[in-house]
């Protein structure tokens, strides 16, 4: 990093700015201040930090601000690096944290190169991450719904017991036909199936969109190749690739278990080895939905109807993979329930390995030459 004249610190938060400046002979950082995290204000501060057009490197940590400021930074021609609040280096004695000292510690581990820094997803890849976290998101408030609608019924007394499923036509047919004592309750009863039909209504438009802007993204044909893994359909891959990108940014599968933070934990010492649960470091969005597609493998391999349909949408070679992670899921489910491990623990083991099949599927594609220019690489 000696090629850089300074390392600038930003300590960012809402409405501020704390400044910190390390120049590259190694003196110790000095406090600029603090500015209002504007861009007129940080326009300002390039030009104050490089009056003469020298090379500057600026980094800030990952958090709610977004990508704003690195896009600001980067295109005025600076080097701006995204880092991993969670890897920046602590002094276990240290009990002090003030703005000023923590721009000033990140701009002097920033000079000495001991930052992580996080990948940053470009405009069209941060659209497609909205999406489907807001999908997400409005998921939850209908879980909310329901168990509200639920906890209701049975504060009165009212237990499905149908043959069929909850949420099924069946069990809303049940609901029409439930009256309460006082006209009050039933006003109340009606506004928890509102809430919960309009929360379905609104996840059932946000995965309209999805579909929608699958179609002109240039990432859909890796979306596909996922599709084609059981219990990976269009939410679920578009999820991954949408958190993630490009898989192949990863040198080997390994690397993007420990990135999803599905491996082992470990603390060893000595002769003493000691490993606990996965570490679930990383995106957590991506490791939900691949431990609630390793749930599908519990049952034997097998290619259904719907399935082939959707793998006939890619590559053969992709198709193959999909079959291979397919048997050898299965197989590894089987294997882990006969060992007598709980069913949590086998279903996260088999989203570790699926996540291994995903990066076979990513590279495969990704080297094809139509995927690839379709990408932009």
């Amino acid at each position: 990093m000696s090629q850089f004249s300074k390392f600038v610190g930003l300590d960012a938060h809402k409405e501020t700015l704390a400044v910190a400046i390390a120049d590259h002979d190694g003196s110790k950082p000095r406090f600029y201040g603090e500015i209002p995290n504007t861009p007129d204000a940080v326009k300002k501060l390039l030009a104050l930090v490089s009056p003469h057009g020298e090379a500057v490197s600026f980094c800030y940590e990952a958090g709610p601000c977004g990508y704003g400021l690195y896009r600001q930074i980067t295109s005025a021609g600076h080097v701006c690096d995204v880092v991993a609040p969670s890897l920046i280096p602590t002094k276990p004695g240290d009990r002090v944290k003030t703005d000023r000292r923590d721009a000033e510690n990140l701009a002097r581990l920033h000079r000495a190169g001991e930052l992580t820094g996080v990948w940053v997803p470009d405009d069209e890849q941060e659209a497609m991450r909205d999406l489907t976290r807001a999908r997400e998101d409005i998921k939850h408030l209908e879980r909310q719904a329901k168990q509200r609608l639920n906890a209701f019924l049975l504060r009165h007394g009212f237990g499905y017991d149908g043959t069929t499923s909850k949420w099924t036509r069946a069990h809303w047919r049940w609901m029409e036909r439930i009256k309460l004592p006082h006209r009050v309750q039933q006003l109340v009863f009606q506004a928890y199936i509102d809430s919960v039909r309009q929360q379905q209504q609104r996840v059932a438009d946000l995965e309209q969109a999805m579909e929608k802007a699958l179609a002109g993204w240039k990432l859909a044909p890796v979306v596909e190749g996922l599709m084609a893994l059981r219990g990976c359909r269009l939410v679920s891959a578009m999820t991954v690739v949408a958190e993630l990108g490009d898989l192949t940014r990863f040198d080997d599968p390994r690397q993007l278990m420990k990135y999803l933070g599905l491996v082992p934990s470990e603390h060893s010492s000595g002769a003493k080895v000691q490993r606990g649960g996965i570490t679930k470091t990383g995106n957590g969005h991506v490791r939900r939905v691949l431990v609630e597609s390793a749930w599908t493998y519990r049952f034997p391999a097998r290619k259904t109807a719907l399935l082939q349909r959707r793998a006939e949408r890619t590559l053969p070679a992709v198709q193959a993979i999909a079959w291979r992670a397919q048997k050898r899921l299965c197989g590894r489910y089987q294997a882990l329930s006969a060992r007598g491990l709980q069913k949590n623990k086998v279903c996260v083991a088999v989203a570790r390995e699926l996540s291994g099949f995903m990066w076979a599927i990513a590279r495969e594609l990704m080297g094809s030459e139509s995927v690839r220019m379709n990408a932009g690489h």
